[in-house]
């Protein structure tokens, strides 16, 4: 595991600016790899999870929660809830990219949303996280280190102004008419 560097607080850094860094994350190095394609010829829906937790990777880094900073923070990050939606499928070589939203935060938590897009701009499939910061030592829910949190509520500030994604909060159920 590769030590990531915790980011600078939030005060120098302004809601428009980290908006702006996470917007920019390239996802590039995220493709459909033969392995995950299944006997229907398209992506195996177990690893839809897989890559969002990698693209989920790249944005937790650069709010200073990341993988790369537990050693330095003492501080992780658990999924608490997970919600996925497929919309179109994905296959061998089609180019994908995601979009991160942040759709509500505290000090112990924070509230996601995740798009998996083809290159046209087609939403292929979502996802919707409830996360929990954890306190590595003791195995227990803890506020988020200031820095990162910092940085968490001033992305959330730039996002709060963002359409709120229809399949956000959705159930799940049959529908019936």
């Amino acid at each position: 595991m590769m030590t990531v560097p915790v980011p600078e607080p939030a005060s120098t850094v302004t809601a428009a600016a980290i908006a702006a860094e996470i917007d920019a994350i390239d996802y590039g190095t995220l493709g459909v790899r033969s392995e995950y394609i299944d006997p229907n010829g398209h992506m195996n829906v177990g690893y839809y999870g897989v890559l969002f937790d990698r693209a989920l990777d790249l944005v937790w880094d650069r709010l200073g929660i990341g993988y790369g900073q537990i050693a330095q923070t003492g501080k992780s990050s658990f999924s608490l809830e997970s919600h996925l939606t497929y919309q179109r499928e994905v296959k061998l070589g089609d180019p994908i990219r995601f979009d991160f939203l942040m759709l509500d935060h505290d000090a112990k938590r924070v509230h996601y949303f995740l798009t998996m897009r083809h290159a046209d701009g087609t939403v292929a499939a979502t996802q919707e996280q409830l996360s929990v910061c954890v306190d590595m030592a003791a195995r227990r829910s803890s506020v988020w280190p200031e820095a990162a949190l910092e940085r968490i509520a001033a992305l959330h500030a730039a996002h709060r102004t963002r359409p709120r994604p229809a399949e956000a909060g959705r159930p799940m159920a049959i529908r019936r008419k």
